[in-house]
């Protein structure tokens, strides 16, 4: 239950992806690769791409992956902007009130007539021409190498600054790490500061309105958060029922939950960490991996 919660060659031209350069992008994208599968996170947006030893075709579509969900009667449109054959889906589901999951499935004929599964999903947007973008630079082998973090995780790469994060840390998604005992941090990096508004906005109220427990509190705080005076909402979440019965197993009752939107260099930076009130706080009240990015005022 604890455990819940691209090399690159510049081009004479600029090539516009969402609306800014391939190089705008890739500085903001980071990417994790696990069981023959890319994922990625940029601007809110979470990613995956598998490309198949198999045939280009439905049979092959509905076998191969079957995790998304896809039915024959889905597969009925393809997207007639992508110069190349391809099968194109859309879904939308709304678990918590006010927040709109929307999921955008790409399966592509690769360049050596193989297939290719690639899945977008956000939270309250949707925007094709940027998965248009980024179906076809998969597609063509475009991301550079450097936007892939191991798994092997001692470091971490946020917002382009490296942390360095001590043992027994794992990636629980991309941009999403989790430190036992010592916290846990998810993120992403956006163009504009809107957009991470907008971002961490629907994740808290996916927090606060998700079943089986409810907000004790619901604060606003002062912070340092990557050395910029900024402020976070803060909640106290307590589980009930089963939930609660799990936890307390753990000794756990409560988790303590901070929310940031803070420009970092040229981007801005939408940002969820929490600890479990079971969990090594320091003298600060921070936990170790929190500490490592936001300071308490």
């Amino acid at each position: 239950m604890k455990a819940a919660v691209v090399s690159f060659f510049c081009l004479l031209m600029s090539i516009s992806v969402f609306g800014q350069t391939e190089k705008a992008l890739f500085s903001r994208l980071q990417g994790l690769f696990s069981n023959k599968t890319e994922f990625y996170n940029v601007d809110g947006f979470e990613i995956s791409s598998q490309k198949l030893d198999a045939e280009f075709s439905k049979k092959n579509i509905l076998k191969n992956f079957k995790r998304f969900g896809i039915k024959e009667a889905d597969l009925n449109t393809a997207d007639s902007l992508l110069k190349y054959n391809n099968w194109y889906v859309r879904k939308a589901s709304e678990e918590v009130k006010g927040v709109l999951i929307n999921s955008s499935f790409y399966f592509i004929e690769s360049a050596d007539k193989k297939l290719t599964g690639i899945s977008f999903s956000a939270m309250n947007k949707s925007d094709k021409d940027f998965e248009r973008s980024f179906v076809t630079l998969i597609k063509n082998n475009a991301i550079p190498n450097s936007v892939f973090n191991s798994l092997n995780l001692d470091s971490l790469n946020f917002a382009g600054r490296k942390i360095a994060v001590g043992e027994g840390c794992r990636y629980m998604g991309v941009n999403n790490v989790q430190c036992p005992s010592n916290g846990q941090m998810s993120w992403s990096v956006h163009q504009s500061q809107d957009d991470a508004v907008q971002t961490i906005n629907a994740h808290w109220k996916t927090i606060r309105e998700q079943k089986g427990g409810k907000a004790l509190s619901d604060t606003t705080v002062n912070v340092i958060f990557e050395g910029k005076e900024t402020t976070a909402r803060k909640m106290i979440y307590s589980f009930k029922g089963l939930n609660s019965l799990l936890i307390k197993m753990d000794g756990a009752k409560t988790l303590t939950v901070y929310a940031v939107v803070c420009p970092v260099k040229n981007n801005f930076v939408s940002c969820v960490m929490s600890f479990w009130n079971t969990d090594n706080v320091n003298r600060n009240g921070l936990p170790r991996l929190l500490e490592k990015v936001m300071t308490l005022k």
